[in-house]
């Protein structure tokens, strides 16, 4: 079994550093996304129990003072960094300029969904998961979409 410390990489291509006991994270250690991001926290026998979520452009998540994108203030974080940008020029994303989505595809926040195909994959086109019902429903109704541009037909004079 692991124990002391280490670095352990998952499946998905998430990667543990930290301590470990009996083969469980044990002890302070932190979960790094594919992605960017990471979890930060203090283990017991595998589980957390208490720790810090910092996504990949820095913001830390806090459960009881969060102000980012709430009801009351729908701004990016990088917009209450930066500031808005000129009227006319829309901001998409957090980030700026946003990817650009493969044709049928959407933006899920860790990657491309193909509705045909049901699959996540990461935005450097690797497989992250397949969709169930329930994330495909989300998905097709909250994520931004690839721009579907269509040639208009003009007769000749």
């Amino acid at each position: 079994r692991m124990e002391g410390y280490g670095y352990y990489t998952l499946p998905t291509g998430t990667e543990y550093r930290g301590s470990l006991w009996d083969g469980m994270f044990h002890g302070k250690g932190e979960l790094m996304l594919p992605a960017g991001g990471g979890y930060r926290a203090l283990w017991d026998r595998g589980l957390a129990t208490e720790g810090k979520y910092t996504f990949a452009d820095g913001l830390q998540y806090d459960e009881e003072k969060w102000r980012y994108c709430d009801g009351y203030d729908r701004r990016f974080y990088t917009e209450i960094c930066s500031g808005f940008k000129p009227p006319g020029i829309p901001q998409l994303t957090n980030l700026d300029p946003p990817k650009i989505i493969p044709e049928g595809c959407y933006d899920c926040g860790d990657g491309f969904y193909d509705p045909k195909t049901r699959v996540v994959v990461d935005y450097k086109r690797k497989f992250l998961r397949n969709a169930d019902d329930e994330e495909h429903e989300w998905i097709l109704g909250t994520c931004r979409k690839a721009w579907v541009i269509t040639a208009e037909h003009k007769p000749k004079p």
